[in-house]
């Protein structure tokens, strides 16, 4: 029979989207089970928790990245699953099925109002899913799902026994433009009453993004999600509001403000991306020499999604958070 998978339950790239549609799917579809969750304020949250085959060793949480949704990680959460977790994944508000304000510029601009309502989101999933997922808790993150998870690290403590950051959002990437340039440009279009439209550098969903400007490096990957958000309008998600730059910028503040990340109580690893011109790499570094229990690997070969790279690039990689994920509390 011909080899389909790694050791660790990831689909190897050479059929990689007929893999995805012959058994990766059917067997998250099995699994599966979709709840609508009331989130901050009551706004309605996407929910998906799967159950693993046999005793679990515990649960993982998935918080996606930024224009990103719960769909995007099948191969992932498929390898958890296979690896004895049970695994809640769910559309962040503003994003795929969840709740979006009706009064923002167009259908694919992703706008807030302020960004501690993701981190309430995250208290009221947890909250929801008492009893209906075994514990240890612990969470999977990427990019602005990385600023949201650390924020509830710092505000909530003993609910996830460990945390995997693969690139977080600890400071966006401004290119060129200094930071109080930035918030200050931002802030201004806000108070203007233009929070809600989309910022002058961005653009409406209109067609597939190229790969090679993506932030993934396994094409094979990134072709098969490309055709799933094209063929979805939901998950069209596309570009920042001015006023989700302003909470952008004003929560990397709250995350590297002295004594912050002196909160967190459970052992925290940043993967970092080698090629990454999304977020910083020197705030993930600042940010994890405050931590108490917090280490940091740059991953060779890999761009922003590390998640979505090349075969040589991703299965140690994956392996490694695996391991980490797997790993027992000692203290």
């Amino acid at each position: 029979m011909e080899e389909l998978f790694n050791p660790d339950g990831l689909v190897l790239s050479a059929d990689y989207a007929d893999t995805m549609a012959r058994i990766v799917m059917p067997y998250l579809d099995e699994h599966r089970t979709d709840e609508i969750v009331a989130g901050f304020e009551d706004k309605p949250l996407f929910t998906s928790r799967f159950q693993a085959d046999g005793e679990a060793r515990g649960t993982v949480f998935i918080l996606h990245g930024f224009t990103e949704n719960a769909v995007k990680y099948s191969e992932i959460i498929y390898s958890l699953l296979q690896n004895g977790f049970c695994v809640l994944a769910y559309d962040q508000r503003g994003h795929g099925r969840s709740w979006k304000d009706e009064r923002r510029g167009d259908e694919s601009l992703v706008h807030v109002a302020d960004f501690v309502k993701y981190e309430k989101d995250l208290d009221c999933v947890r909250r929801a899913m008492e009893g209906k997922l075994p514990k240890p808790w612990k969470v999977f993150c990427h990019s602005m799902g990385g600023a949201v998870t650390a924020l509830f690290l710092i505000n909530h403590k003993g609910v996830f026994e460990r945390a995997a950051m693969c690139a977080p959002m600890i400071a966006v990437n401004r290119r060129k433009m200094p930071f109080f340039g930035s918030k200050l440009m931002a802030r201004g279009f806000k108070l203007a009453g233009k929070g809600r439209q989309r910022m002058f550098v961005s653009h409406p969903y209109s067609q597939r993004e190229s790969f090679e400007g993506a932030c993934a490096t396994g094409r094979e990957r990134f072709d098969w999600y490309s055709d799933i958000k094209h063929a979805n309008p939901l998950f069209h998600d596309n570009g920042p509001s001015y006023s989700w730059m302003l909470e952008a910028l004003r929560v990397s503040q709250w995350l590297l403000f002295p004594g912050a990340p002196l909160r967190i109580d459970c052992p925290v690893k940043i993967y970092s991306a080698d090629d990454d011109w999304e977020v910083l790499a020197s705030a993930q570094r600042m940010f994890t020499r405050r931590l108490r229990h917090g280490q940091i690997q740059t991953v060779p070969g890999s761009r922003h999604e590390i998640y979505r790279s090349a075969d040589e690039t991703l299965f140690p990689w994956w392996s490694d958070v695996l391991a980490f994920l797997k790993a027992e509390q000692t203290s």
